[in-house]
């Protein structure tokens, strides 16, 4: 496997990619996101437009199987910008983790922990964040698409270092599998102070 970190406008040519891999992933539980290319090209740009973002990127016989996103909160949009605003938080010294992506067949390798890793070395090598942050969905554990082997992954959040604050949450809307438009749904926040 090759692993390459790409910044900004570097990001831009590999947007198509990128956009197949989030529909792919998020197809699964917990997200379960109907998502589109055309909708997804123009989110990924937001990193592309972002001089300090980062996207880890993986690649195995040429092909991508994997990535995980980061950028400045103060460059996401405002969305996930509204709760932090809210409670008086400094966007602009936060770094924001986006998605963490991998094909089925590459998890379990060390590739998330890996994604946290690079992702906070970039926050640290900006110089100016005191927290990382990322956000996940809430969905009831007695959803009726939750498979019966399904883990969460906090453990490996709590083991990197993030602590969930449930007094951050944001709706981002997008359409489920089983629906026929969009809905809101919860984003709870997770921080990670840099000493």
């Amino acid at each position: 496997m090759d692993i390459q970190l790409l910044h900004g406008t570097a990001i831009s040519a590999l947007i198509p990619q990128l956009a197949e891999l989030r529909i792919a992933v998020f197809r699964e539980y917990p997200y379960l996101y109907a998502g589109t290319l055309e909708y997804e090209s123009h989110y990924l740009q937001t990193y592309a437009e972002a001089p300090d973002s980062l996207c880890v990127l993986v690649r195995d016989a040429g092909r991508v199987v994997g990535a995980a996103t980061a950028l400045p909160l103060a460059d996401e949009t405002a969305e996930f910008q509204r709760p932090f605003l809210a409670q008086d938080w400094p966007v602009e010294r936060i770094y924001y983790f986006g998605e963490s992506l991998l094909l089925p067949a590459y998890r379990g390798q060390g590739l998330g922990r890996r994604f946290f890793a690079e992702r906070e070395a970039q926050a640290r090598r900006l110089g100016r964040f005191a927290w990382c942050a990322f956000c996940a969905v809430q969905r009831p554990d007695d959803h009726p698409r939750r498979p019966p082997d399904y883990r969460p992954l906090h453990g490996l959040w709590l083991s990197e270092g993030f602590v969930e604050h449930p007094e951050l949450i944001t709706h981002y809307h997008w359409q489920d599998l089983d629906e026929t438009a969009e809905s809101p749904k919860p984003m709870t926040f997770w921080l990670k102070e840099l000493p």
